[in-house]
């Protein structure tokens, strides 16, 4: 049995792998929607990561982010854009119609990284972080 750890969001608590680069929405999505169990074309893991990137940009051209908290952000969003962590990307690809599942776990996968930049640890907690 592999260990696991508490994550938290605002539905609640959710057991996720201790090694698990996502939390708590991607879990609940894992365990919501275990339709055909494919998981996600590369491409569009791939996609989002360039989309997330280009949205931290925009923001730091924008001044909403600082220049640290963006470049953790775009790096982290890079790797994801490279194929890199593929494998934190659980979510079925016929999970709702919507892709809220797809987007959150995007969002998690690279807050995680982002905040391990930044000397936060891989958490996807935003507690002054990611």
């Amino acid at each position: 049995m592999s260990s696991t750890r508490t994550e938290r969001d605002t539905m609640g608590e959710m057991q996720v792998p201790s090694d698990a680069l996502y939390g708590a929405s991607t879990a609940r999505a894992v365990e919501n929607f275990p339709i055909a169990n494919r998981p996600l074309p590369p491409a569009v893991i791939h996609a989002f990561g360039h989309l997330k990137a280009a949205c931290a940009q925009a923001n730091l051209e924008l001044g909403k982010l600082d220049e640290k908290l963006a470049g953790a952000i775009i790096a982290a969003a890079d790797e994801v854009a490279q194929g890199k962590h593929d494998a934190h990307f659980p979510v079925d690809v016929y999970q709702t119609g919507s892709g809220t599942s797809t987007n959150m776990n995007a969002n998690e996968v690279i807050a995680s990284l982002a905040n391990e930049k930044l000397g936060l640890g891989a958490t996807t907690k935003a507690d002054g972080g990611v």
